[in-house]
């Protein structure tokens, strides 16, 4: 139920490699099916109802519903508009003695911005007084950008031991359908985690399981990541230069946030919503609006590309986008 043991062996192994922290494979780390199912296994663990959940907005779509479904109350909190960085104030202001649960994700999407040292030691301090448990989907953990480094919450002992870490073998691999993904936490937090996950799934695909524990056997199946993913990152971000998008920074995962309000068309003064579907429906490139990760719909005429594609689909997008000028 909790994974095969050589996964669990190779989760605990590259974490220590990679980030100093030590879980042990029979009691800390349980191999899920997808991190999806792990976010959703770990909410409905810890929330009971009337507990209040932080939810750093824009965000994955999956929070919200799973905390709804757990009985909890969601308390949004916005990620600074432009930047998408913290804002530990309104943070700090959200916390409260119900706060059971503050959710964050890091490299995020869908902004792709990379969390800091000093940010996350900022949240350390700021809940080193509270009995708030954490959250922390890190499935892009293998998607940053030099000169930027991923941190992991489990690097800092405040944050560790009251934190699910999520990550993802399918956002990794390139095999998001496998649906593998990993939960790792303290012992009386993964029993908890267990119990939904049991007679969540119960278990994953076995085959696959043991598949992935001897492909990790390389580190170099998920070190050499940056330099895969940062190759198509610049690739998209050169050719959208000739373009009237005004492109975000993208600091990791595969995503590329841009501001479509210099264009020259009437279609600029869309919302996000309709702006994307007429960019499907009359120049053939698909991106997704950021006010559907805002549970009030906030508009910034910024919409989200993808650029895990293959070279010639960048291209050919390229393309069609420079024809708007």
């Amino acid at each position: 139920m909790a994974g095969a043991e050589p996964l669990r062996q190779a989760v605990a192994q590259k974490i220590s490699s990679l980030y100093g922290a030590s879980y042990n494979p029979q009691t800390e780390v349980t191999i899920a099916a997808g991190g999806t199912e792990a976010i959703f296994s770990a909410v409905q663990a810890v929330v009971r109802p009337g507990d209040e959940v932080i939810v750093l907005e824009p965000c994955y779509d999956s929070y919200i519903p799973a905390i709804s479904l757990a009985g909890g109350t969601v308390v949004t909190v916005p990620l600074t508009p432009g930047s998408f960085r913290p804002d530990f104030a309104a943070i700090a202001s959200a916390l409260s003695t119900k706060t059971r649960l503050l959710i964050i994700n890091t490299p995020h999407n869908p902004s792709a911005v990379v969390w800091h040292d000093h940010e996350l030691l900022q949240l350390q301090a700021l809940l080193e007084k509270t009995d708030t448990l954490l959250l922390s989907d890190e499935v892009y953990e293998h998607m940053v950008y030099a000169p930027g480094q991923h941190r992991s919450v489990s690097q800092y002992p405040g944050l560790y031991a009251r934190a699910f870490v999520v990550s993802s073998f399918g956002k990794t691999f390139h095999v998001t359908g496998w649906k593998l993904g990993a939960c790792v936490a303290p012992a009386a937090l993964t029993q908890e985690f267990r119990k939904v996950h049991q007679f969540n799934v119960f278990t994953v695909n076995t085959p696959m399981q043991h598949g992935v524990a001897n492909y990790m056997a390389d580190p170099q199946t998920y070190t050499s990541l940056p330099s895969f993913y940062g190759a198509k990152r610049d690739r998209f971000r050169q050719g959208m230069q000739s373009t009237a998008f005004e492109l975000l920074g993208c600091q990791g995962s595969f995503f590329q946030c841009a501001r479509y309000d210099g264009l020259r068309i009437a279609e600029r003064n869309l919302n996000e919503y309709d702006f994307c579907i007429w960019l499907t429906e009359e120049i053939g490139v698909a991106a997704i609006p950021l006010s559907v990760f805002y549970s009030n719909g906030f508009e910034q005429t910024t919409i989200r590309f993808c650029f895990a594609k293959q070279e010639a689909t960048l291209d050919e997008a390229i393309n069609r986008l420079q024809r708007l000028g």
